[in-house]
């Protein structure tokens, strides 16, 4: 079976320059569709063409369907990339992708559907034996419902929305008095993020860490996970800092978490890469969300397993079989990513604007995923993310080192980033041990600013 001749990007920044790459390996003619805020971008540059699908804000370019199924079709690609973020869990963009001939290079609408509501997500995991955090067994409609649901789960309970991600429409009562307000909260929240105000609770864990499982499956019935990432360093739901494997997982608990979760997406005949996320604590883990996309930190699973993870995307989409078995997988080593984003350190508001200056680190064990150069400007108009820093080693302890070198070697100036934030993160004693949770950089910032 042949892979596809030319793959339309629909994304931009470094996501985008990663699917380039992975399409130009594997002799893939490729696309770029960009908005006219990210017309020097540099996947822009590096692809066969671009296309121009609307002005900068992502409603009018980045999120437009119908602009970018015209631009696949009047340059004859026959497959979309979604990418991250903007349409790479839009189910009815993936429905129009096929509808017009051309293949969605990620799961099946139906599976996009179901993972998309976290209600129905909860329930198909509870299916398929995968244990989750006890909570409302389903939205919770009235203010009368979220009392009894909340005193039903005990205290303290988190009110999440069903749609979307972020931290968005997500907020915790620790007492029967505080329920009211959170409730109310959360359902503004979710309405004004996700157009939709439903919401759910579960019991709200108190210091666990955020384990992510990734996994690759194909349309032969094949499903192999590839280890642990741990992401538990963020800010306001936020990751900050990933690593793989997680320093708080056991050998025998990481095999385990491995068997649990291939299983049950080989019942699902998922299809495509997608991530398990879960809560560890106390020896337990607890289902949150699966994304049915790449991750943003899918880089640290490829540096301690040798796996191109977007190539697989891309094969496994065009109907070939998984190029591995579970058996074939090894892990090696230790891998972390930090999160550059183009940010005060301190206050983390966005810093758009021109890159002055620019030198990406490098050396034995060192990989930047960035599209940002000298003289580049980065926009306001999107995500803040402008690198992602990556560094591998025969251990966590040289990988931190490593790290930190890196760290040390990179520039970019005419911009506020959050490279000082990494450069005190690899020092702390907590974080070098690996002792943290998901509380623990929010509490250590708070500390900071009362100072």
């Amino acid at each position: 079976m042949a892979l596809f001749s030319k793959v339309l990007i629909a994304n931009r920044g470094e996501i985008a320059l990663r699917i380039l790459r992975a399409c130009k390996e594997l002799d893939i003619k490729t696309v770029a569709v960009h908005s006219t805020a990210d017309a020097d971008s540099m996947h822009v540059r590096l692809a066969d063409e671009s296309v121009c699908i609307g002005p900068a804000p992502s409603r009018d370019s980045y999120l437009k369907m119908p602009a970018i199924i015209s631009a696949a079709d009047i340059t004859g690609a026959d497959a979309i990339h979604p990418g991250v973020g903007f349409l790479s869990e839009n189910a009815a963009f993936a429905t129009m992708i096929e509808e017009h001939g051309m293949t969605f290079i990620g799961p099946t609408p139906e599976h996009i559907n179901m993972m998309g509501d976290k209600i129905t997500a909860k329930k198909t995991m509870i299916e398929l034996g995968i244990p989750v955090v006890p909570g409302s067994d389903g939205c919770v409609e009235t203010e009368e419902d979220a009392l009894n649901s909340a005193e039903k789960i005990g205290f303290p309970i988190l009110i999440k929305a069903t749609s979307g991600g972020g931290g968005k429409g997500m907020k915790v009562a620790y007492n029967k008095g505080e329920v009211l307000d959170a409730f109310r909260m959360a359902r503004s929240e979710a309405k004004a993020n996700f157009g939709n105000d439903q919401v759910y609770m579960e019991r709200y864990l108190r210091r666990p860490r955020h384990i992510e499982v990734q996994v690759l499956a194909d349309t032969h019935g094949n499903a192999v996970h590839l280890g642990e990432r741990d992401c538990s360093l963020q800010r306001r739901h936020q990751k900050v800092w990933e690593e793989a494997p997680s320093p708080g997982l056991t050998p025998e608990l990481r095999a385990s978490l491995g068997a649990i979760v291939t299983k049950a997406i080989g019942k699902m005949g998922y299809r495509g890469a997608g991530t398990l996320e879960f809560l560890f604590e106390d020896g337990e883990f607890f289902f949150m969300e699966m994304n049915t996309r790449i991750q943003v930190e899918h880089p640290i699973s490829e540096m301690v397993t040798g796996i191109d993870i977007v190539q697989e995307q891309i094969k496994v989409a065009a109907g070939l079989p998984l190029s591995f078995t579970q058996k074939d997988i090894t892990f090696n080593g230790h891998a972390i990513e930090c999160r550059i984003n183009a940010e005060d350190p301190v206050t983390f508001i966005p810093s758009p604007g021109k890159i002055t200056d620019y030198h990406a680190p490098g050396g034995y064990g060192v990989r930047v995923d960035s599209h940002m150069y000298q003289g580049y400007s980065v926009p306001p108009h999107y995500d803040s993310m402008v690198a992602k820093l990556i560094a591998h080693g025969k251990t966590r302890e040289e990988c931190i080192k490593r790290i930190e070198r890196a760290l040390d070697e990179y520039v970019i100036g005419g911009i506020k980033t959050l490279l000082p934030l990494h450069r005190k993160l690899v020092k702390e004693p907590d974080v070098i041990s690996g002792h943290y949770d998901i509380h623990w950089l929010e509490k250590n910032l708070a500390k900071e600013e009362s100072k």
